[in-house]
C-alpha cells in the first residue's frame, strides 16, 4: 500500500528535504523510534543495548531511527564528537533494525536558525512516515526517545499492547530517572521529577485535559496523527510541550502504564531549559529550587475550569463576574488574555460540541501554564517543595504516610524521606 494520501500531502507541503536515511532498509514496518543525538558518542550504545533487550518478535518491526545532528556553527568538540558516533553507527553489528541520517557533515548541517532538538526530532519523524508498513492491520507507531536515555526490557511489548489495545492515536509512556545514589546529581533529579509530577497532579486535581507529561523522550502517536497536527515544530527547546498540546487538540493524550523510559540525571547544555538545565540550575542555586507553586492556584484553576465549561452559552459578563468572585488576579489574568474579545467570538456557537472544542483551544495548556505563573507572581508565591506536597495530597484526599509531618518538616528533609514522597507520585501516576 502507497504512503496515504494525507500523509503524503504533509510530505510534500511540510517535510524536512535535504536530508537521507543511511543503511536504509527495503521493508518497511509497524513502530520506528526516532532519537536526535548530538555528542552522544558515550551515552547512544547503553540506549541501544536497552533496546536490543526488547522481545525479539518486537525488535522484527521495529526500526531505531538516529538523527546525528548540529548545527553549522556548533563547536568543533561537538562536531567531532558526531564525527565518531557516524563512524560508530556505519560499523556497528547489531540485534535491532539500525538506520540514521547524517545533519551533521558539512553540508548537512542544520542551520543555525533553526537548528536544535525540534528540528533533528522532525527530521528523524518526517522521514519515518516513509517507512511504516501502511498494510499493518495494527496500529503504526510512531515513538521519540532520546540517545541518553536507556529503556527497559518490555518497552516495544507494552506501548504496542497498551498502543492497540486502547486505541490510541498519541501517548506519553512512563518514565523514572536514576535516583540511586546520594551525590548532588541525584539530590537535583530528585528535585527536578518532584517539580514536574507534582505540577501534573495539581492539573490533575484541577481536572484540566492537559495533565500529562511533556517530556520529549517519552512522546507516540501515530503517523496519522503527526501529520494531522503539521508534524514537529522547530523550537530549540520545549518543542515536546507545544507539539503534545497540539495533539492534545486533535486527539486524548493516553499514558503507557507498562513501558519504561530512564532519562539521564545529567546537567547539560542542549537545550536552553528542560532537565539537563534544571540540574545545572540545582546545582548552583540549590536552596532555591525546593519551592513550587502553592496549591491554591491549583484551586482557583479548579473553580474556574469548571465555570468555564459549564457556562453554557457563553456569556462574558456572567463568566468574567464568576471569575472576579473565584479570585481578582484570574480576573485580571482574563482580561490582559483577551477573553472578552474571545467570548464574543464564540457567543454565536450553537453546537456544544463545538463550542467545547473552541474553549478547549482559548485555554489550552500554555495559557494554563500562563495562568499558574501569573498567580505565582501575583497572590499565591511559590511555597516549600514539601509543605506543597502535603497540602495537595490533602486537598486531592490522597493518603500520605510519609513519617510525621511535625518532624519531618524541615527546608529540605532527608534524601531518603525525599525520595519517599517521589515513589508517591510515580505511584499515583503509573
Amino acid at each position: 500500500m502507497p504512503i496515504p494520501e494525507k500523509i503524503s500531502a504533509y510530505l510534500k507541503k511540510r517535510a524536512s528535504g535535504k536530508w537521507l536515511i543511511e543503511k536504509d532498509y527495503p521493508n518497511s514496518f509497524q513502530k520506528i523510534i526516532v532519537v536526535p543525538s548530538i555528542a552522544e558518542s558515550d551515552n547512544l550504545p547503553a540506549l541501544i543495548k536497552s533496546l536490543e533487550q526488547n522481545d525479539e518478535l518486537e525488535l522484527l518491526n521495529t526500526l531505531l531511527l538516529i538523527v546525528v545532528n548540529n548545527s553549522i556553527s556548533s563547536s568543533d568538540e561537538v562536531k567531532k564528537d558526531n564525527k565518531k558516533t557516524l563512524e560508530y553507527l556505519r560499523n556497528l553489528r547489531k540485534k535491532i533494525n539500525l538506520s540514521f541520517i547524517d545533519a551533521s557533515t558539512e553540508g548537512k548541517e542544520m542551520d543555525d536558525k533553526n537548528g536544535g532538538v525540534g528540528l533533528a526530532r522532525k527530521i528523524g519523524m518526517d522521514l519515518a512516515l516513509t517507512k511504516f508498513d501502511y498494510n499493518s492491520s495494527q496500529k503504526r507507531i510512531l515513538i521519540c526517545t532520546d540517545a541518553d536515555c536507556k529503556v527497559d526490557s518490555d518497552y516495544l511489548t507494552g506501548i504496542s499492547q497498551e498502543f492497540n489495545r486502547n486505541n490510541y492515536e498519541a501517548a506519553v509512556v512512563n518514565f523514572a530517572h536514576d535516583t540511586s545514589g546520594e551525590d548532588e546529581e541525584t539530590k537535583a533529579i530528585i528535585c527536578y521529577e518532584i517539580f514536574l509530577r507534582y505540577y501534573v497532579l495539581g492539573l490533575s486535581f484541577a481536572n484540566s485535559d492537559y495533565a500529562f507529561h511533556t517530556i520529549g523522550s517519552t512522546m507516540i502517536c501515530t503517523p496519522e496523527a503527526y501529520a494531522k497536527v503539521g508534524g514537529m515544530n522547530k523550537r530549540k527547546a520545549a518543542e515536546d510541550f507545544y507539539f503534545l498540546e497540539k495533539l492534545s487538540k486533535v486527539t486524548n493524550i493516553g499514558k503507557i502504564s507498562s513501558a519504561y523510559v530512564y532519562p539521564s540525571k545529567r546537567s547539560s547544555w542542549r537545550v536552553p531549559f528542560g532537565t539537563g538545565r534544571s540540574v545545572q540550575k540545582f546545582l548552583s542555586e540549590k536552596p532555591e529550587e525546593y519551592l513550587l507553586n502553592d496549591p491554591e492556584s491549583f484551586v482557583i484553576l479548579k473553580k474556574w475550569l469548571k465555570v468555564f465549561f459549564e457556562e453554557n452559552p457563553v456569556d462574558k459578563n456572567i463568566l468574567l463576574n464568576k471569575a472576579k468572585s473565584i479570585n481578582k488576579y484570574l480576573f485580571n489574568f482574563l482580561t490582559e488574555q483577551g477573553f472578552t474579545d474571545f467570548a464574543a467570538k464564540i457567543s454565536i456557537i450553537l453546537n456544544r460540541n463545538q463550542l467545547m472544542k473552541q474553549k478547549n483551544y482559548w485555554f489550552d495548556a500554555f495559557r494554563t501554564l500562563k495562568l499558574i505563573h501569573y498567580l505565582r507572581d501575583t497572590c499565591c508565591p511559590n511555597i516549600n517543595m514539601f509543605e506543597a506536597l502535603d497540602n495537595l495530597f490533602e486537598l486531592s484526599n490522597i493518603p500520605n504516610e510519609i513519617g510525621n509531618k511535625e518532624t519531618i518538616r524541615k527546608a529540605i528533609p532527608d534524601l531518603a524521606v525525599q525520595k519517599q514522597y517521589l515513589n508517591l507520585l510515580r505511584n499515583l501516576q503509573r
